[in-house]
């Protein structure tokens, strides 16, 4: 029989936290899949809107507006430009 290694012990340990983490996934998923409203009677549902919600989409607020202008001034201020620092006008 080998003796045990730190190779071998690491790779158990990984191994350890990996399932650690999918179990951890896996409850969570229960925990949603719990959490879901689902339909008492789906076999009988006669009609597709007994199931479904039509979805409200449209266009909202200030989407039939045109943009205003922006207002544009000039400002005094300084950049680096090729490692100097250079001031001047800029539109803002």
């Amino acid at each position: 029989m080998n003796a045990p290694t730190r190779r071998n012990f690491l790779g158990f340990a990984q191994n350890a936290v990996a399932a650690v983490a999918v179990g951890a996934i896996a409850v969570r998923f229960i925990d949603v899949a719990e959490a879901m409203p689902v339909a008492p009677d789906l076999g009988g549902a006669g009609q597709r809107s007994d199931l479904v919600t039509e979805a409200q989409w449209g266009p909202g607020p200030g989407w039939g507006a045109p943009p205003r202008p922006r207002r544009r001034r000039r400002r005094w201020v300084c950049w680096w430009h090729r490692g100097r620092r250079v001031c001047g006008w800029r539109w803002v």
